[in-house]
């Protein structure tokens, strides 16, 4: 099964702090929390254990993302220094609050030969492996598929450095639908895609998804998947999922993360489960439909009804007093 992450607390927490935010996911039925790193590791040690009390007593699942500011690629003792700290403390840090994968951006080419940038990275990432293996920390480095072609990180050198004990890639298939101007957005893509992965990590996958707008040069901004500006083709992705036999994490990184998380979801258990009930989402009139009313072109969750502006629901669909969720 999958199981469906936000990263970070959630947008309609209350409070913006992690235990605040698990909180939430457990009221919207989602099943764990990417703990963003990214713009530092401010966790404490005690903070962490109180994570690892709350996920351990209702099942949730933890995983992390290290700072943005790393380097595996550079020549630069100071910056490699820092770069390598920054995924060990997110291991450290991560370890103790329940979290069984660290996802990081390895690097950048910077103008030099990608393979030399690969034999770097490979061979710094096999240290951290070492160091944290010496120190007993017992998690997974996820090492991120990036959405520019100058950053390091396309599907096969991922791949390989799954020769390295405890190191799987972090599959974000908006970032490889960017990286590659367009591409793996369709059945037949997406399944070609995930057919060549190995069963170990068919068996134990970590994917991001979001909706994404990019250029010739990739990646430029993550959006929602039912923004008008996404063209991710979610439904077909998820039946990938579902027809390979697919196991592990799915986080939703698009802005208002909940929603996605909760979109996906549903449409996981209604292929899986083949319930199968009325669709609501966005017509041409920009407004909330159910269905049977009017034409749906981008959908929303069922669940995530009242997380949307009250002023955007179509008042003869929704007229009935909605559940607060």
């Amino acid at each position: 099964m999958i199981k469906f992450l936000t990263a970070g607390v959630p947008i309609s927490s209350k409070k913006s702090d992690t235990i605040s935010g698990l909180n939430r996911i457990l009221e919207l039925n989602l099943d764990g929390m990417e703990l963003e790193f990214v713009r530092g590791i401010r966790m404490t040690t005690n903070k962490a254990k109180e994570v690892k009390e709350l996920s351990i007593k209702h099942n949730l699942f933890i995983s992390v993302h290290a700072p943005y500011y790393i380097n595996l690629a550079s020549d630069d003792k100071a910056k490699l220094k820092n770069s390598i700290n920054f995924i060990i403390q997110s291991c450290k840090i991560g370890y103790l609050a329940n979290a069984k994968n660290v996802v990081f951006h390895a690097g950048y080419y910077q103008n030099e030969n990608p393979k030399n940038v690969h034999k770097k990275i490979k061979l710094r990432i096999k240290e951290i492996v070492k160091i944290l293996k010496n120190e007993g920390i017992e998690i997974t480095l996820r090492p991120e598929t990036m959405g520019k072609p100058s950053q390091y990180g396309n599907i096969d050198e991922l791949l390989d450095l799954m020769e390295i004990e405890n190191v799987k890639p972090c599959i974000d298939l908006a970032h490889l639908h960017a990286r590659e101007n367009g591409k793996y957005n369709n059945y037949e893509e997406i399944f070609q895609l995930f057919n060549k992965f190995p069963r170990e990590l068919i068996k134990d996958i970590h994917i991001h998804y979001s909706g994404i707008v990019y250029d010739k040069k990739g990646e430029k901004k993550h959006v929602n998947l039912w923004d008008r500006e996404s063209d991710m083709n979610y439904y077909e992705f998820i039946k990938v999922l579902i027809d390979l036999g697919v196991e592990g994490i799915l986080v939703s990184e698009s802005p208002y993360m909940e929603i996605d998380a909760l979109l996906l979801k549903e449409i996981y258990n209604e292929i899986t489960f083949k319930k199968f009930e009325e669709i609501f989402g966005f017509s041409d009139d920009n407004k909330i439909h159910k269905e049977k009313h009017k034409k749906i072109i981008r959908r929303i969750p069922r669940n995530g009804l009242n997380l949307f502006e009250k002023n955007l629901l179509c008042n003869e669909c929704f007229s009935e007093k909605l559940i607060n969720f």
